[in-house]
Protein backbone atom coordinates (compact mmCIF):
# COMPACT_ATOMS: atom_id res chain seq x y z
CA UNK A 1 0.00 0.00 0.00
CA UNK A 2 1.51 3.30 -1.09
CA UNK A 3 1.61 6.48 0.94
CA UNK A 4 -1.54 8.28 -0.27
CA UNK A 5 -2.60 11.93 -0.15
CA UNK A 6 -5.01 13.20 2.46
CA UNK A 7 -8.59 12.92 1.28
CA UNK A 8 -10.62 16.12 1.37
CA UNK A 9 -14.27 16.22 2.34
CA UNK A 10 -15.64 16.61 -1.17
CA UNK A 11 -19.16 17.51 -0.01
CA UNK A 12 -17.82 20.38 2.08
CA UNK A 13 -15.53 21.45 -0.74
CA UNK A 14 -18.42 21.59 -3.21
CA UNK A 15 -21.22 22.62 -0.82
CA UNK A 16 -21.31 26.28 -1.87
CA UNK A 17 -21.65 25.28 -5.52
CA UNK A 18 -24.28 22.63 -4.82
CA UNK A 19 -26.28 25.06 -2.70
CA UNK A 20 -26.07 27.73 -5.38
CA UNK A 21 -28.99 26.04 -7.12
CA UNK A 22 -32.47 25.53 -5.61
CA UNK A 23 -32.91 22.45 -3.43
CA UNK A 24 -35.14 20.75 -6.00
CA UNK A 25 -32.36 21.13 -8.61
CA UNK A 26 -29.58 19.76 -6.42
CA UNK A 27 -30.04 16.10 -7.47
CA UNK A 28 -29.65 17.18 -11.10
CA UNK A 29 -26.57 19.20 -10.13
CA UNK A 30 -25.13 16.07 -8.51
CA UNK A 31 -25.92 14.16 -11.71
CA UNK A 32 -23.80 16.71 -13.57
CA UNK A 33 -20.95 16.07 -11.14
CA UNK A 34 -21.35 12.33 -11.79
CA UNK A 35 -20.98 12.95 -15.52
CA UNK A 36 -17.82 14.96 -14.88
CA UNK A 37 -16.45 12.04 -12.85
CA UNK A 38 -17.24 9.72 -15.75
CA UNK A 39 -15.16 11.94 -17.99
CA UNK A 40 -12.31 11.89 -15.45
CA UNK A 41 -12.26 8.10 -15.59
CA UNK A 42 -12.16 8.23 -19.38
CA UNK A 43 -9.29 10.72 -19.25
CA UNK A 44 -7.34 8.43 -16.92
CA UNK A 45 -7.64 5.61 -19.46
CA UNK A 46 -5.27 7.57 -21.70
CA UNK A 47 -2.57 7.73 -19.00
CA UNK A 48 -3.26 4.36 -17.34
CA UNK A 49 -4.10 2.13 -20.33
CA UNK A 50 -3.40 -1.09 -18.42
CA UNK A 51 -6.39 -0.19 -16.24
CA UNK A 52 -8.67 0.70 -19.14
CA UNK A 53 -11.28 -1.98 -18.51
CA UNK A 54 -11.75 -1.10 -14.85
CA UNK A 55 -11.68 2.66 -15.46
CA UNK A 56 -14.18 2.32 -18.29
CA UNK A 57 -16.45 0.31 -15.99
CA UNK A 58 -16.22 3.11 -13.44
CA UNK A 59 -17.06 5.69 -16.11
CA UNK A 60 -20.09 3.68 -17.18
CA UNK A 61 -21.29 3.43 -13.58
CA UNK A 62 -20.94 7.21 -13.15
CA UNK A 63 -23.02 7.74 -16.29
CA UNK A 64 -25.57 5.22 -15.03
CA UNK A 65 -25.90 7.10 -11.73
CA UNK A 66 -26.36 10.36 -13.63
CA UNK A 67 -29.00 8.75 -15.85
CA UNK A 68 -30.90 7.34 -12.85
CA UNK A 69 -30.88 10.65 -10.99
CA UNK A 70 -31.75 12.70 -14.07
CA UNK A 71 -34.73 10.48 -14.81
CA UNK A 72 -35.89 10.36 -11.20
CA UNK A 73 -35.44 14.08 -10.46
CA UNK A 74 -36.17 16.06 -13.64
CA UNK A 75 -35.75 19.82 -13.52
CA UNK A 76 -37.34 22.75 -15.26
CA UNK A 77 -35.47 24.54 -18.02
CA UNK A 78 -34.93 27.45 -15.63
CA UNK A 79 -33.31 25.19 -13.05
CA UNK A 80 -31.27 23.46 -15.74
CA UNK A 81 -29.93 26.84 -16.80
CA UNK A 82 -28.91 27.52 -13.19
CA UNK A 83 -27.18 24.15 -13.03
CA UNK A 84 -25.43 24.76 -16.33
CA UNK A 85 -24.18 28.11 -15.04
CA UNK A 86 -22.92 26.77 -11.70
CA UNK A 87 -21.53 23.38 -12.69
CA UNK A 88 -18.36 24.45 -14.55
CA UNK A 89 -16.92 26.22 -11.50
CA UNK A 90 -17.70 23.22 -9.29
CA UNK A 91 -16.06 20.84 -11.76
CA UNK A 92 -13.01 23.10 -12.03
CA UNK A 93 -12.66 23.21 -8.24
CA UNK A 94 -13.03 19.46 -8.07
CA UNK A 95 -10.38 18.92 -10.76
CA UNK A 96 -8.03 21.35 -9.01
CA UNK A 97 -8.00 19.07 -5.96
CA UNK A 98 -6.55 16.29 -8.10
CA UNK A 99 -4.08 18.37 -10.12
CA UNK A 100 -1.02 18.15 -7.82
CA UNK A 101 -1.07 14.36 -7.72
CA UNK A 102 0.11 11.48 -9.90
CA UNK A 103 -2.54 9.63 -11.91
CA UNK A 104 -2.41 6.74 -9.42
CA UNK A 105 -3.06 9.11 -6.51
CA UNK A 106 -5.77 10.88 -8.49
CA UNK A 107 -7.55 7.58 -9.04
CA UNK A 108 -7.13 6.81 -5.33
CA UNK A 109 -8.71 10.17 -4.42
CA UNK A 110 -11.56 9.40 -6.80
CA UNK A 111 -12.11 6.04 -5.12
CA UNK A 112 -12.50 7.90 -1.83
CA UNK A 113 -14.81 10.44 -3.48
CA UNK A 114 -17.00 7.52 -4.57
CA UNK A 115 -17.38 6.42 -0.95
CA UNK A 116 -18.31 9.96 0.07
CA UNK A 117 -20.63 10.26 -2.93
CA UNK A 118 -22.44 7.08 -1.96
CA UNK A 119 -23.49 8.82 1.24
CA UNK A 120 -25.18 11.64 -0.69
CA UNK A 121 -27.72 9.14 -2.00
CA UNK A 122 -28.17 7.63 1.47
CA UNK A 123 -28.80 11.11 2.93
CA UNK A 124 -31.26 11.87 0.15
CA UNK A 125 -33.14 8.64 0.86
CA UNK A 126 -33.19 9.48 4.56
CA UNK A 127 -34.59 12.96 3.89
CA UNK A 128 -38.19 11.85 3.88
CA UNK A 129 -38.48 10.10 0.51
CA UNK A 130 -41.13 7.42 0.78
CA UNK A 131 -41.65 6.32 -2.83
CA UNK A 132 -40.29 2.76 -3.03
CA UNK A 133 -39.08 3.14 -6.62
CA UNK A 134 -37.15 6.30 -5.79
CA UNK A 135 -35.67 4.65 -2.72
CA UNK A 136 -34.62 1.65 -4.83
CA UNK A 137 -32.98 3.97 -7.36
CA UNK A 138 -31.07 5.80 -4.63
CA UNK A 139 -29.97 2.48 -3.18
CA UNK A 140 -28.76 1.45 -6.66
CA UNK A 141 -26.78 4.69 -6.96
CA UNK A 142 -25.15 4.01 -3.60
CA UNK A 143 -24.20 0.51 -4.73
CA UNK A 144 -22.78 1.77 -8.02
CA UNK A 145 -20.62 4.34 -6.23
CA UNK A 146 -19.23 1.69 -3.90
CA UNK A 147 -18.67 -0.75 -6.75
CA UNK A 148 -16.44 1.79 -8.49
CA UNK A 149 -14.56 2.54 -5.29
CA UNK A 150 -13.92 -1.14 -4.67
CA UNK A 151 -12.80 -1.75 -8.26
CA UNK A 152 -10.23 1.06 -8.06
CA UNK A 153 -9.01 0.05 -4.62
CA UNK A 154 -8.37 -3.47 -5.88
CA UNK A 155 -6.30 -2.01 -8.73
CA UNK A 156 -4.30 0.04 -6.26
CA UNK A 157 -3.94 -2.83 -3.79
CA UNK A 158 -5.71 -0.71 -1.19
CA UNK A 159 -7.99 -2.14 1.51
CA UNK A 160 -11.61 -2.44 0.46
CA UNK A 161 -14.19 -1.70 3.14
CA UNK A 162 -17.04 -4.16 3.13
Amino acid sequence: MADRPDVPQFGALLREHIQSVPAEAQPAFLAGLERSAAQRYRDWIDVLPAWADVLDGCARREDQIADIISARFPVSSEHQAQIDAALPDAVALYYDVFAPYSPHDQVYLQSEAEIQGSQAWVRMADAGITDPDTLADLERCTALELESSHAVKRLLDEPVAV
